[in-house]
């Protein structure tokens, strides 16, 4: 049994008013001190996929590296909306032993798990939806840990710690809610068992059975599939010359190049892109080694490209943009060539962000994504929790559904 110990929490307006060193112990507890910098290739995998694992143990974007890069770039700020409010749990001694990214917050984009609804309910009752907190990392709908705790006897303690000063922290900046988004399923039964609401949904992700490449990989499709895939790569490719740029190879005019087609297609597609130039070069800088951008050129000019990051046994896809519309383009940026790339280095899984059932027919398959909320009005926590035990069976269903409509063949499922 250990020893009961003094735990305060500490709210940070800034991710660099602690060290690298100190986040990461907590954000990769598992890894070595030498490993916290996440550089080095990714690695190959041998155990089974799952479905709903709790995926990758070198997941980028809760480093130290990628926060503070959202914050050093000013996408992340109390202009635009997302004030740093990240906790820290401490012994009397200022030891740290968990870490929370958390933002106060005076709207609802950029975030993924949509409640706007929510807001407009409560506002047009007369209340203050906004500010609200939310423990998240901004723009990234990927699952991944929220609540960051260091191994050791207390863990359990500061895990609670993290739970009660986060709701402490809704009280005394007078928010109406606290949402945690995109948390393991671990950490979303904990959350739920200490009284948050449960929220589900579907992304769609593509897990690598053992292929020895991508016509393996086509084989385990229905012939009508496998065609269709063979068709949209072979257009997708005609007359473009598609390289694969990481490390050393990431230069400022191919990041000058990407963010011409991310603001691009990201102002039509959303209104308002979240990231800016500097964003790009900052995190270059900082992580190059886990990150590998797909760009497609035409007679020697960029016309699209494809930003993913690697973690330790997953490829993550970010953004895509372009300049010029070619047929199929997008699904071989995105999706076509990210599987080879998995397929190449071992990886197990391949994250292609939010929404697209449209990547069903191109080999993923639904997984169920979580979210967990503190609703700080009894009334509004009774609606909402009404309305997600409706939204929580129609999305179980729905993925029951889309998971029979897998374009395997019926022979290897």
């Amino acid at each position: 049994m250990s020893t009961p110990v003094s735990l305060q929490v500490r709210v940070l307006s800034s991710i660099r008013e602690v060290s690298a060193d100190v986040w990461n112990a907590c954000a990769f507890p598992q890894l070595p001190k030498r490993d916290y910098t996440l550089t080095g290739k990714a690695e190959s995998i041998s155990e089974p996929v799952e479905l709903n694992s709790e995926l990758d143990p070198r997941n980028p974007f809760i480093s130290h590296d990628f926060l503070s890069a959202l914050e050093e770039s000013g996408a992340v700020s109390l202009r635009t909306g997302w004030a740093p409010q990240h906790a820290l749990v401490e012994t009397g001694t200022g030891e740290v032993l968990a870490a929370m990214p958390c933002y106060l917050k005076n709207h609802s984009q950029g975030e993924y798990v949509f409640d706007h609804g929510w807001a407009e309910a409560y506002e047009r009752a007369g209340g203050d939806y906004y500010p609200k907190l939310q423990v998240s990392v901004p723009f990234t709908p990927v699952t991944g840990p929220r609540l960051l705790v260091r191994n050791g006897p207390h863990a359990a303690a500061a895990r609670e710690a993290l739970v009660a000063g986060g709701i402490e922290l809704t009280k005394r900046r007078n928010a109406s809610s606290l949402h945690v988004t995109f948390p393991t399923e671990t950490e979303w039964k904990h959350l739920t068992n200490l009284g948050l609401l449960a929220r589900t949904d579907r992304q769609f992700h593509w897990l690598n059975q053992g292929y020895r490449s991508f016509d393996d990989f086509l084989a385990a499709l229905s012939s009508r599939k496998r065609k269709a895939i063979s068709r949209e790569r072979r257009e997708a490719q005609q007359g473009v010359k598609i390289i694969r740029l990481t490390g050393s190879d990431l230069t400022e005019e191919a990041w000058d190049a990407f963010f011409e087609f991310y603001m691009d297609t990201g102002s039509r597609k959303w209104g308002r892109p979240y990231l800016n130039r500097p964003f790009f070069s900052i995190v270059s800088a900082a992580m190059r080694d886990r990150i590998v951008l797909v760009m497609a050129r035409i007679n020697g000019r960029w016309i699209a490209g494809a930003l993913n990051f690697l973690g330790a046994h997953t490829i993550y896809g970010r953004y895509w943009g372009a300049i010029e519309h070619r047929p199929f383009l997008h699904f071989e940026l995105c999706y076509y060539q990210a599987i080879d790339f998995a397929i190449e280095h071992g990886l197990n899984r391949v994250e292609a962000g939010a929404q697209g059932p449209h990547k069903l027919a191109r080999g993923y398959v639904p997984v169920t994504t979580y979210s967990a909320h503190y609703i700080a009005d009894p009334n509004l926590r009774r609606a909402i929790a009404d309305y997600l035990k409706r939204e929580r069976l129609y999305v179980e269903a729905e993925s029951e559904e889309l998971a029979a409509m897998a374009p395997f063949r019926k022979d290897d499922v």
